[in-house]
């Protein structure tokens, strides 16, 4: 009897998460794979994630107790039902259809080529 009580318990409050929006796997490799390429170039030193309903975040910083240097959200617009990918920083605060399409504009802006 009072397995099932506990259970019950967890159960009910592990369903709770599954109403957040997260990013994917393939999106996260996305997203650490540019973010590494900041780290490398010593661009950037942190990062955090959050979550909640109708947002997922991934916050970058050049220095650890510093504002994030750039936030890419990737959020549900309800009454269109579609995902949308911001990109927010001191220089823009951009909305795209793709992962991708945030990365590559990210990509142009942040890292130069260097000869």
């Amino acid at each position: 009897m009072l397995y099932s009580k506990v259970m019950g318990l967890v159960t009910s409050s592990a369903s709770t998460n599954n109403h957040n929006l997260y990013f994917s796997k393939d999106e996260l490799a996305k997203i650490l794979n540019l973010y590494s390429k900041g780290v490398s170039n010593g661009e950037w030193k942190d990062y955090a994630i959050d979550f909640n309903k109708n947002n997922a975040f991934f916050y970058i910083f050049k220095h650890s107790l510093a504002a994030p240097e750039c936030i890419l959200n990737k959020s549900l617009e309800r009454k269109k039902r579609k995902i949308f990918y911001n990109l927010k920083s001191k220089n823009q605060n951009k909305k795209f259809e793709s992962l991708d399409a945030l990365i590559s504009s990210l990509n142009r802006n942040i890292f130069k080529l260097v000869n």
